[in-house]
């Protein structure tokens, strides 16, 4: 059995799962990455799923934002 092949995410080159900066084939390209992160250019976009998390952020937006029915209920 062969192992895959795997890749730095950040320059494509192969990378050995037993390279100290694993997965990724240097520290530059590591620091790419986490640039990215820090930056914006990465998102994590899927949806809210914890119904507690959705009903505190729906709270908050009605205190932001209140219709004239939110503002006969507080």
């Amino acid at each position: 059995m062969t192992k895959p092949i795997l890749k730095c995410p950040t320059c494509k080159k192969p990378v050995a799962a037993t390279n100290e900066d694993f997965p990724f084939c240097s520290d530059r390209c590591r620091r790419i990455d986490l640039g990215k992160w820090a930056s914006g250019d990465y998102k994590i976009t899927s949806p809210i799923l914890d119904p507690d998390l959705l009903e505190d952020l729906e709270h908050a937006q009605q205190q932001q934002h209140p219709t004239d029915e939110t503002k006969w209920r507080n």
